[in-house]
């Protein structure tokens, strides 16, 4: 693997959304990451939990964490990992005998990840829940949406992957670097509510000092302000703006034609309503594209709304590379991007149990010790199929998308 993170070892028990979101940052950072997914998993061929772009990157062993050998060997990976990630109810890791004492009993110096939506004590920690239980919680739901409307949830973006898998892998990468240092690992809990009210930290602070309300849809970045809010065109499609700066805002009134016009003051909140149904009247007079032409090259702050099908298409996107396809599926490029110890190209999924014995013998397991792990049902691999591609194929595979890969609108 390459990427600033190449040398990290980190196993990852197979969850769902904000925890595998964790290991595939830390793979396309370059860290080699070793997914376990269940052992009756492998003879399916497929697990329901996966999903095709946030497995990329990284192999995959079928373990039955029911069975003692299944147990051991868990424990036998971590001797040689940095760190590893779960993302089951607290407690559950613990009775399967793979908690954090007695993994750092194995590793002192590993960092256990721990990733849940309401942390690991509290009331409600060993409740159940989503990413819009938690952000509502957080005190971040309430404040998206417009004045009298119900808040809307910013899709499952806030809570599960801003403030829980991003979180968590940050909270590895300071533990890692922090271990290697001390010669102590340490658990990292990553809880979605504590991530989520995190990411408000910047509207914390606007509140205290007076330039945020707590209603809906009546501040500046909340559809409040009308220089920052998305305005329908006359072919039903949509631009946003972001003038919020005076001299982009001057550009904002140019471009639209009212900058000769007496209009009150950019930030007289009493005539945002006016300042809205005056710029919504100007906006419906031209299509989308018209608009793009309009703007083009200024710093109006002016962008169209697109979907993931039209971003593609873009030629910022494009130009960047920033979506990908591997193996037919377009998907986000790794990110950031680093000048000197560059990301690798990602690979596809896989399937699990595909690398078991492969991945095992590279993490020190004997070739006679394998095949005892197989017959015992403590492992198992995923059967061959008739068609298949290496890891290796599948990154030779990654490209920038054409007009056949892509999606349309």
């Amino acid at each position: 693997m390459a990427g600033p993170l190449a040398g990290v070892r980190v196993v990852e028990l197979v969850g769902i959304g904000p925890g595998p979101f964790a290991a595939m940052l830390l793979a396309d950072a370059g860290a080699e990451v070793l997914r376990i997914h269940r052992a009756d998993r492998a003879a399916q061929g497929r697990d329901p939990q996966d999903a095709p772009v946030l497995n990329r990157s990284r192999r995959s062993i079928a373990v039955d964490l029911k069975h003692p050998d299944g147990v051991e060997t868990v424990l036998r990976l971590v001797e040689r990992a940095d760190a590893l990630i779960e993302g089951m109810r607290p407690g559950v890791t613990e009775r399967l005998g793979i908690g954090p004492e007695s993994c750092r009993a194995r590793n002192p110096q590993l960092v256990y990840g721990r990733m849940t939506g309401w942390g690991q004590d509290g009331p409600l920690a060993d409740r159940a829940g989503h990413d819009i239980d938690y952000i509502a919680v957080a005190g971040a739901l309430a404040h998206f949406g417009r004045a009298g409307a119900r808040p809307t949830p910013p899709l499952n973006l806030v809570g599960d992957f801003g403030g829980g898998g991003m979180y968590l892998a940050f909270g590895i990468v300071c533990a890692v670097l922090e271990a290697r240092e001390s010669g102590q690992g340490q658990v990292v809990d990553a809880a979605m509510v504590d991530g989520a009210a995190s990411l408000m930290a910047f509207v914390w602070g606007m509140r205290s000092v007076g330039a945020f309300t707590e209603v809906r849809g009546t501040n500046m970045l909340d559809t409040g302000a009308p220089y920052y809010d998305s305005y329908e065109c006359a072919d039903g499609e949509y631009v946003a703006v972001g003038a919020i700066e005076p001299q982009f805002y001057a550009e904002l009134l140019d471009r639209l034609g009212l900058a000769s016009e007496e209009l009150p003051h950019q930030q007289d909140r009493g005539a945002w309503p006016e300042l809205k149904r005056r710029f919504a009247a100007v906006f419906r007079t031209r299509t989308r594209s018209e608009w793009v032409d309009v703007f083009a090259g200024s710093d109006a702050c002016v962008a169209p709304v697109l979907t993931m099908s039209e971003a593609v298409q873009h030629p910022h996107v494009a130009a960047r590379s920033t979506i990908v396809e591997v193996d037919g599926v377009l998907q986000p490029a790794p990110a950031p991007r680093f000048s000197r110890t560059r990301s690798g190209a990602p690979t596809g999924p896989a399937r699990p149990g595909e690398h078991t014995r492969p991945a095992l013998a590279d993490w020190g397991f004997g070739a006679s010790e394998i095949e005892r792990l197989h017959e015992s049902g403590a492992i198992a691999s995923a059967p061959e199929p008739q068609h298949r591609s290496t890891p290796s194929a599948r990154g030779d595979r990654l490209t920038a998308p054409t007009d056949s890969g892509r999606a349309r609108s």
